[in-house]
């Protein structure tokens, strides 16, 4: 396959993947919103989902984007998410400020991987800097989660909600940059 061929590719996966994590995290939070909000059993399930979908999703990405050794920043949040998953599962029962706390931390090491991973893509794919903040703002969450984990007011799963619409924005502006570099390069001559 020639370069220009799978830069193409890997373009349009990169767009695909983007706008799916937008989707899910768009749901995900209207689900937090409406029956998260009103269920301990699905806020339970949503906050074991949340961590869940990251393992499978950058899992996904590291496969399509040239492998584990070659994308070892989600190589790494791909162990990260499915321990803080496993870590959810054990902890639920213990209370939503521990959970939260999981989260923080949680937040704070997938942030610096998706900036690690975004600032890699740049260099190759361009229209990152969406995602750099991305990553920038999740590792800020995450430490606000932890201090919240510690105040009197119990904290709650809509925080979380919060976050993940921070996400799904970041998500959809990645998508719909790299749309747009994509037309403007199939617009230049040569």
């Amino acid at each position: 396959m020639s370069d220009s061929i799978h830069y193409e590719n890997q373009q349009n996966w990169l767009k695909h993947y983007y706008f799916t994590r937008t989707v899910f995290s768009v749901l995900w939070v209207i689900a937090v919103l409406t029956a998260g909000q009103s269920s301990y059993f699905w806020a339970m399930i949503l906050l074991i989902l949340y961590p869940a979908w990251d393992a499978l999703a950058n899992y996904t990405d590291a496969v399509k984007s040239g492998g584990f050794g070659r994308s070892r920043m989600q190589t790494i949040n791909i162990i990260v998410s499915a321990v803080t998953t496993l870590a959810v599962i054990l902890t639920i029962k213990s209370g939503i400020d521990n959970v939260i706390r999981l989260f923080g931390v949680w937040a704070i090491l997938s942030g610096l991987l998706q900036l690690g991973a975004a600032a890699q893509r740049w260099k190759q794919y361009g229209a990152q800097w969406s995602m750099i903040l991305s990553g920038a703002q999740s590792a800020f969450a995450g430490a606000f989660f932890i201090f919240q984990a510690r105040t009197p007011e119990p904290p709650s799963i809509v925080n979380i909600a919060g976050y993940a619409a921070f996400g799904a924005v970041y998500f959809c502006i990645s998508a719909v940059s790299l749309t747009v570099r994509q037309k403007r390069e199939a617009k230049q001559p040569g």
